[in-house]
């Protein structure tokens, strides 16, 4: 792995590349601190562009040579401006395509570490005995659950019983109490009579006695209806 990382990025022995050159870093830095400069530089030009233009207006007719000289200067600044807008982006795009690379680079040293690893991990390990430790997992587990099982069983230590002749039973005490409370609920119960009223009672009462109702609660009730008056027929 790591003569693959030599010949794709000419770091291995004997290679052009050994301790010649900057690192990406390096290099990653210098166009940074590049860029930078060539930014201060637009802002500057664009700086001289508004006093040439501003002096090209305030000369106008008054001083066409001065107003002209300021113009000639503007185009010259703005031409620099122009170059440095190219300039720039190309220095971006190199930034870029660098900071890219040495992306790749790292990813590609720490998989070729990981592999390094991974080997040195399987250098220890034999399949043979790997597949003999899984049998033996395997084995033990299953003595484990037969060890569970064997131990969950309930154990009577000598007393058997028969589980019909226990239903039955339960059934029977079932039934006995089905039938109690049956005839707790279906028995004789005394119900309290209304008290004969002491007071007399108007010869024509405008009310009557219906009949019996029935029974709320346990006790007996009666309701009382307006007695109807009947109409005289007239004589023809």
């Amino acid at each position: 792995m790591s003569g693959l990382l030599g010949k794709l990025f000419g770091t291995g022995a004997g290679g052009k590349g050994a301790g010649k050159g900057p690192s990406p870093q390096e290099a990653i830095q210098r166009l940074r601190d590049t860029e930078e400069m060539l930014s201060k530089k637009q802002e500057f030009l664009e700086k001289k562009i508004e006093q040439e233009l501003a002096a090209a207006r305030k000369h106008g007719t008054k001083n066409k040579r001065a107003a002209l000289q300021a113009l000639k200067r503007k185009k010259r600044y703005e031409k620099q401006l122009a170059q440095i807008d190219g300039t720039l982006s190309t220095i971006e795009f190199q930034r870029e395509a660098l900071e890219n690379a040495n992306t790749n680079t790292e990813v590609l040293k720490n998989m070729g570490f990981a592999a390094k690893a991974m080997k040195a991990a399987h250098d220890n390990m034999d399949i043979d005995k790997v597949d003999e430790l899984m049998q033996d997992i395997a084995e033990q587990q299953e003595l484990a659950d037969e060890i569970s099982t064997a131990i969950s069983k309930p154990v009577g230590f000598g007393e058997e019983f028969d589980e019909d002749e226990l239903m039955a039973e339960l059934e029977e005490l079932e039934q006995e109490e089905l039938d109690k409370n049956l005839l707790e609920i279906s028995g004789p119960e005394t119900v309290p009579l209304p008290n004969v009223p002491s007071i007399s009672i108007p010869s024509k009462p405008a009310y009557f006695w219906s009949s019996w109702v029935g029974l709320s609660k346990g006790l007996l009730y009666l309701t009382m209806q307006p007695r109807r008056k009947r109409k005289k027929r007239m004589m023809t």
